[in-house]
């Protein structure tokens, strides 16, 4: 297998000269655009362009269908949004079988650096509303994959292990996990004809918050599926606190039941992955781990999930 090449500053600075025709767009005059790389990048190399751009570069042929593959879906989703969606002014490939997107910056900081207002919760159920009201048929016509439902009680099992593994180390309490009997995670199972386009990996650093906490866009799409809307329940509540998750949930009309699965996926998950980390003692994201477990296990009003019912779902629903 042939190696991808390494995108340098001077390979991103010669596709972005051509494809901007006028240095003086990038900020940096005759000399080309100033361009930096992303820190958070994800699976793609990631690089800044002057004050208005985002540079995304495929660095394999796998990562290159999905970005071929999201360039058609934000077109798909952008309509029933009310947030904004990155929009592409060229793409095409950087090397041979390697895609490229140059995206628009959308204005604004990340979860990680403001707070979601209120109205930035009404935001947040607004792109819940939206996602669901997007034809999931549609989009797998666009090679989106249709995923399965987690198991919540083997997820609830894997975390009881990894609790144990964090008492150890005094960073968990395994006794909160005990809120997740056996019996509420079968109870809290996906229900049958549920799915709907999910964006899969709404993690703060994809959620677009101005200073006055309105959420103005979602970025990368590349991660969404048709699939269980618990799931982006579960990543709003580890990006911003699963009070608020639930609240925007509950205003875009999800009941109890999706409303705490997503709860107990998002805490199940932060437990896990806290563990994971320290078990490779590495100690690089272990303070935005720390931080999304502390926001998954928020407390919110509606914490008995034994008590949930079929038949009075919507009364419980009083978050």
């Amino acid at each position: 297998m042939t190696q991808a090449p390494t995108p340098t500053a001077d390979t991103v600075r010669r596709l972005v000269s051509s494809l901007l025709k006028d240095g003086a767009k990038g900020g940096a005059g005759t000399a080309g655009p100033e361009v930096r790389p992303v820190a958070e990048g994800g699976g793609h190399s990631t690089w800044w362009v002057g004050t208005r751009h985002v540079l995304r570069l495929a660095p394999d042929r796998a990562a290159a269908l999905s970005q071929r593959r999201e360039l058609r879906l934000r077109d798909l989703v952008r309509p029933h949004l009310p947030l904004a969606v990155p929009t592409s002014v060229a793409h095409g490939e950087w090397a041979p079988g390697l895609t490229y997107t140059l995206d628009t910056k959308v204005p604004g900081g990340t979860a990680e650096e403001h707070d979601v207002s209120a109205v930035g919760e009404a935001d947040l159920a607004g792109l819940l509303t939206g996602l669901r009201e997007v034809p999931a048929r549609q989009a797998e016509t666009l090679g989106v994959p249709r995923t399965a439902p987690r198991s919540l009680e083997a997820l609830r099992r894997a975390a009881g292990r990894a609790a144990e593994r964090l008492a150890a180390a005094d960073e968990f309490d395994p006794v909160r996990l005990h809120q997740l009997t056996p019996q509420a995670a079968v109870q809290l199972a996906a229900q049958p004809a549920t799915a709907v386009l999910v964006h899969h990996d709404l993690r703060g650093e994809h959620l677009v918050v101005s200073a006055d906490g309105r959420v103005r866009g979602i970025l990368d799409w590349t991660d969404a599926a048709v699939g269980d809307p618990a799931e982006d329940i579960a990543g709003l509540a580890i990006a911003v606190g699963s009070p608020a998750a639930v609240r925007a949930a509950t205003l875009a009309g999800y009941a109890a039941r999706p409303c705490l699965r997503g709860l107990w996926l998002a805490r199940c998950d932060t437990v896990v992955r806290l563990a994971e980390c320290l078990d490779r003692r590495d100690a690089g994201p272990l303070p935005l781990l720390r931080s999304q477990l502390r926001h998954a296990w928020e407390a919110i009003l509606l914490e008995r999930v034994t008590e949930l019912r079929d038949e009075d779902e919507d009364a419980d629903a009083e978050l």
